[in-house]
């Protein structure tokens, strides 16, 4: 067993964090406590670490902990990237201060994106979440990982390719995938097993590689390896034009009559750059139900 504390430069409001993650029931986060455990697979050894706020939003420090001997240094360095402990959010907000997502970015001050904990698991929950309501699309993700995932320390861990792969579709299909999701993620395992899609590889390239290799795979459009980029390796300058919340929250930012069109949504992002995926974040934040008022 180890504990390590980290401190990060504010402001960083890590139950604002905690907030956006609860939305997924995988999660398992302690609200009195501010924490959540982390499954992370290190050189593919399953572990499970327990992130702990102990600071304020102006003046963030976090215990990070874990049961397990050893890749501490290996942890800590993955946490720092999935929370974006690695990049000053006051650097970022300064940007926006001069543009139409200052309100927001006041609002929300101090949320960060943070990645999903495993490359594959994120583009498998991309796939999932295609064209589905999101409630349905984290129960059904849920489903799939607690039917053939394993649980450590009552967390839960994503199916690893090699065990995807030997899933059928009509095991696939009796926890409600449809026949077409289900060869999706079957697939998707097979070609990452059969060595034709290489995550680790893959995330060394620049986003337009990543986005045509990805897209190639079948069931990968646009939109799902977009989202990988933002959410699965925290990429900084991507904005799903596709997105339909991002166009209700510009709808609802520019009290437009109808949602924007792809010309009006260039436009309206052009002094957005490097920072992209923030303005997508804050714009998401914009519009979401937040817990504490449900």
């Amino acid at each position: 067993m180890w504990t390590e504390t980290l401190k990060v430069q504010g402001p960083y409001n890590f139950d604002l964090v905690l907030d956006r993650l609860m939305n997924d029931p995988l999660n398992v986060i302690d609200k009195e406590q501010r924490s959540v455990k982390v499954p992370l697979r290190i050189e593919g050894r399953p572990i499970v670490i327990e992130v702990r706020a102990i600071g304020s939003t102006d003046d963030p420090a976090f215990s990070i902990s874990s049961n397990s001997e050893g890749d501490k240094e290996a942890a800590i360095n993955r946490l720092k990237k999935i929370f974006h402990w690695h990049q000053p959010l006051s650097d970022i907000s300064s940007h926006f201060m001069d543009t139409d997502l200052m309100g927001i970015f006041e609002e929300h001050r101090g949320t960060a994106i943070v990645l999903d904990f495993d490359y594959y698991g994120c583009l498998v929950k991309c796939i999932i979440h295609q064209q589905l309501n999101l409630k349905f699309a984290y129960t059904l993700t849920a489903r799939f990982v607690q039917t053939f995932g394993i649980q450590r320390d009552g967390v839960w861990f994503y199916p690893t390719p090699e065990t995807t792969a030997e899933i059928t579709i009509a095991e696939l299909r009796e926890i409600q995938f449809s026949g077409r999701k289900a060869e999706y993620v079957t697939g998707l395992a097979k070609a990452i097993v059969q060595g034709e899609l290489n995550l680790e590889q893959l995330i060394e390239r620049s986003d337009a590689e990543i986005l045509e290799s990805l897209t190639k795979q079948r069931g990968i459009g646009k939109w799902t390896a977009e989202n990988f980029l933002l959410f699965g390796l925290g990429r900084p300058n991507l904005f799903p034009m596709a997105d339909i919340g991002l166009q209700n929250a510009l709808k609802q930012l520019y009290n437009l009559p109808q949602k924007p069109t792809i010309i009006e949504m260039e436009a309206y992002t052009k002094n957005w750059s490097p920072f992209l995926s923030y303005a997508s974040l804050y714009l998401w934040r914009s519009i979401e139900k937040r817990s504490e008022n449900k």
